[in-house]
Formats: structure tokens, sequence, C-alpha cells
């Protein structure tokens, strides 16, 4: 009977990827040391099990469930955890903002959903207009001289940096599982027709 080997996850990401939240540094240690010691010791305990029956050694069974529950649940809680992290925000982040900054004049900065694949992209929008049909708004950002310029004067990227802060993102998730009444309420009918 084939016995299951567990091997480390595959990493979305590269070690350094999260820096400066987590370095690299604890990254691989975490990764490579802690993570593949919960898999090797789980790895180990099959054949230390059947050992201990053939021996007929109650006691190193009873330890042996012990160590392969901890082992077991440190294998599983980490590949849960690297599943977790994603440097795609701070990506993200730096699109929008670039894209943001991109803007000849007036206008406005848009996290989308596209209606028909789900996916998320970030568009622009000229003066006023919405996004584009078939984008839905999950996120928008007034890119206007009347947004920024008494506070920040022109300087539009401390405007930027700054208003992650303040971003709801509770109303972005709504948004985004959302249809266009979910994001337009009442304003649903007069978007559709602009």
């Amino acid at each position: 009977m084939a016995v299951e080997q567990y091997s480390l996850p595959g990493l979305r990401y590269s070690l350094d990827a999260l820096e400066p939240s987590i370095s690299g540094q604890i990254m691989d240690l975490h990764y490579n040391k802690h993570h593949q010691t919960y898999i090797t010791n789980l790895n180990k305990a099959p054949k230390e099990t059947a050992e201990a029956l053939s021996n007929g050694n109650l006691v190193k069974q009873l330890e042996l469930q012990s160590a392969i529950k901890f082992n077991a649940g440190g294998h599983v809680n980490h590949t849960l955890f690297w599943e977790n992290l994603s440097p795609s925000f701070e990506n993200f982040q730096t699109t929008l903002e670039t894209t943001a900054l991109a803007i000849q004049g007036s206008g406005w900065v848009w996290l989308v959903k596209n209606e028909l694949g789900g996916r998320l992209e970030i568009t622009t929008s000229k003066d006023q207009d919405l996004p584009v049909p078939g984008n839905l708004a999950v996120l928008g950002i007034d890119m206007w001289e009347h947004a920024y310029y008494l506070q920040y004067w022109n300087n539009k990227k401390e405007c930027l940096n700054n208003i992650w802060a303040v971003l709801n993102w509770n109303a972005a998730g709504k948004r985004y599982l959302g249809d266009r009444r979910a994001i337009y309420g009442d304003l649903a009918g007069l978007a559709s027709r602009l």
C-alpha cells in the first residue's frame, strides 16, 4: 500500500516579494525550515507508526498520534497562511496610482469588474464619464482638482498616497459581489442611461 508523501506547496511569489512587511530572511526560515520540518515529521509518521504497531508499543503509538496531529496541523495551517499572503496589493496600489497620475486634465480612476468575466481592471474616464459599458464600478477616485487642490495643491501623488487610509473596502466588496443596483443604488436607472 502506497503511503502518501507531503511536500511544500509552491508559492505564487518569491521569498522576498513581501518586503518590507515580511523580510525574505523570515520567509526563508518560516517556509523552508519550519514548514518543511512539519512535512518531514509528518512523512516519517507512517513508518514509525508501523514499527510501533509491529512491536506492540502502545505508548509510542499514542505519542505518534499526537505528533501526527501536530505536524499535519502545522502543514495545513501554513499552506493556508502562504495563500493568505500576496504582494499584489502593493502592485495594485502602484498600478492604480500610476494610472491616476497619467490622467491629463480632469477625470476619474476606476477599479471595475468586467461583467463578462468578473475580472478586475483599472481604467480611467474623462471628465464625469462613467466606466465604459460592460464594466461595473467597484471603486472610483476623483482626480479633478477640486478633490485635492486645497489640501495637496498640485501634489496629486500625495493625495493618492493618503487616500488608501480612508477607502471603504466594505463598500467596494459589496459592489464587486453585486450587480448594477448594488453599485449605483437608486441611481442604477440613471447610470444605465449614461
